[in-house]
């Protein structure tokens, strides 16, 4: 053991950093970005606001983002739920609203419940924070693999106590959505803990699926959590947010790092939220094509599970990892999320999604396993 490991918290050895394949390739369809670029109006507007802010540079940005908030609430309020400013948070993506309500909700001695297979930062950053993971199991009897019935949920969280509960809707790497009894069920089964539901992919949701905004009044353990990085076309920007009771946002200012909102962060924003409408512009374009990939891979005799995000996970492959080769051997880099005979593809472009589905049709037949039951895992 070298001398850094040593020195190295005991609970964080051997452990592997977060980090999806960052490669120079024709199609990268792995990260879940939006992969059209930023409108050329809108980019203006984003170098027209921060050189205004740029004389003001020597002096600290304002701690406490309030324009931002304001536009922040304005937009989530759109969704027919009324949203005030001072119920929302904000910070450097969702990682770090993530971040600070584990520093102040989790800690030693305290746990975190999540229901894998989720979003692999979950996990990561509960451990960064000293807090104890616990994972929560999918899959329903008669049902999906991937599916969370109120029935398994309220148990677990009942067993198992915890301190911060993690549910997604819609979920990363599945792509299923939750029913809102679920979320009130199992907000009601866990009396002692904060409810994060992280609606990330929200804005690509289906028709009729439910966001957890409207529960709001009324729980105060309640959070949901969103990001601009995937729908906004902002994954460069960093910034996410997150709605709660003005109590519990009061409460992250514990623990947030002084002026951790930079000006032209801000500043970049609300240039981009000034121009919501022409940012979700492409919102429709990738769910055709995330429904048109999940049509195609059914009929290449896959198995894609119905997304409400911008991704789709799809299975009965033989060996994932070969398969992911290949088809980077092709020129399409997907992605590998640990599951047995899955991987995961995000939805972009016309173009992109043609390409995909050109490599695995010209994947050779013992990639497939068409043996493999619908949902295993």
């Amino acid at each position: 053991m070298s001398v850094i490991e040593q020195l190295l918290r005991e609970d964080l050895r051997g452990r592997t950093a977060y980090g999806a394949p960052q490669l120079d390739v024709p199609v990268a369809l792995n990260t879940n970005e939006n992969s059209y670029a930023v409108p050329a109006a809108v980019v203006d507007e984003i170098v027209a606001a921060v050189a205004e802010v740029a004389s003001g540079l020597n002096r600290y940005p304002d701690r406490e983002f309030t324009d931002l908030r304001d536009d922040l609430a304005a937009y989530l309020s759109r969704s027919g739920t009324t949203v005030r400013p001072e119920q929302i948070w904000a910070g450097n993506g969702s990682n770090e609203v993530l971040l600070h309500l584990l520093q102040a909700f989790g800690g030693s001695g305290r746990t975190a419940l999540g229901f894998t297979p989720a979003y692999s930062m979950h996990p990561i950053i509960t451990a960064t924070t000293g807090t104890s993971w616990v994972d929560g199991l999918r899959g329903v009897a008669g049902g999906g693999a991937f599916d969370l019935s109120v029935e398994s949920a309220v148990a677990q969280a009942q067993a198992h106590d915890p301190h911060v509960v993690f549910l997604c809707s819609p979920n990363n790497p599945t792509g299923t959505a939750l029913t809102l009894e679920v979320v009130t069920a199992v907000h009601d089964a866990a009396p002692r803990a904060v409810i994060v539901v992280d609606e990330a992919y929200a804005e690509f949701a289906r028709p009729g699926t439910p966001s957890a905004l409207t529960l709001l009044p009324g729980r105060p353990r309640l959070v949901v959590t969103r990001t601009m990085s995937k729908a906004f076309a902002f994954a460069g920007g960093r910034l996410g947010y997150l709605a709660a009771d003005p109590e519990l946002v009061d409460a992250l200012r514990l623990v947030r790092m002084p002026y951790h909102l930079s000006s032209p962060a801000q500043a970049i924003a609300r240039a981009t939220l000034l121009h919501a409408d022409a940012m979700l512009g492409t919102v429709d374009v990738i769910k055709a094509e995330r429904d048109r990939i999940v049509t195609a891979l059914a009929d290449l005799g896959l198995d894609p599970v119905p997304s409400d995000a911008n991704f789709v996970l799809f299975g009965g492959l033989r060996d994932s990892r070969a398969t992911w080769q290949a088809l980077l051997d092709r020129g399409v880099l997907v992605r590998d999320v640990g599951i047995a005979h899955y991987l995961r593809v995000t939805a972009g472009t016309p173009a992109e999604t043609t390409a995909f589905l050109d490599a695995v049709a010209a994947l050779p037949p013992d990639h497939l396993r068409p043996e493999h039951p619908e949902g295993q895992s």
